[in-house]
């Protein structure tokens, strides 16, 4: 009976663990996703050295979460260790970008800490009045702006309101 429980205890374990190690590196399969298919699209046959070559170009100029994860691989410039060697030789292999994201994961567990900011769909006054100040102000942050002198949550929203056409494209306002 206690081998049975222990052999159920160890199935619901490893089934949990592998579940969020496969979903969660949210900004690293994404990121190696896009750069997997543009390097399929434009060249025949993959080698390490041009998977690292355009991972190289592609961190140049990634920014956000995107240009964080860059950092842990090492491919930034001001990076203190350098893995890129862990992604190019499996992403020229051909090895699905999930397993590539969960192999990085058990290195370095930040890789699949990160998440991408959530993306504003609704700029109405309705819909930007339900967000907290903190989030109004990183909006503006995000778009370069700052609202100096802004006290009250409606200044911030009618500033959004006035910035958004310059800013986003293909949002409900």
């Amino acid at each position: 009976m206690a081998l049975l429980s222990l052999a159920v205890l160890l199935f619901f374990r490893g089934g949990s663990g592998s579940v969020s190690a496969a979903g969660n590196c949210e900004v690293c399969e994404g990121f190696l996703h896009r750069l997997y298919g543009s390097l399929t699209s434009a060249h025949r046959e993959l080698t390490p050295a041009l998977v690292e070559e355009e991972l190289l170009q592609t961190c140049a100029v990634a920014q956000g979460k995107e240009s964080r994860l860059c950092y842990y691989l090492g491919a930034n410039s001001d990076a203190a260790t350098r893995v890129t060697g862990s992604v190019s030789q499996p992403l020229a292999s051909h090895v699905p970008v999930e397993k590539i994201c969960q192999r990085l994961s058990s290195r370095d567990t930040q890789i699949c800490q990160l998440k991408y900011e959530p993306q504003l769909r609704d700029l109405s006054s309705d819909g930007l009045k339900k967000l907290r100040v903190v989030e109004l102000r990183n909006i503006l942050a995000s778009w370069g702006e700052e609202c100096r002198g802004c006290l009250e949550k409606h200044e911030f929203v009618s500033l959004i309101q006035e910035k958004a056409p310059l800013h986003v494209h293909n949002v409900e306002l």
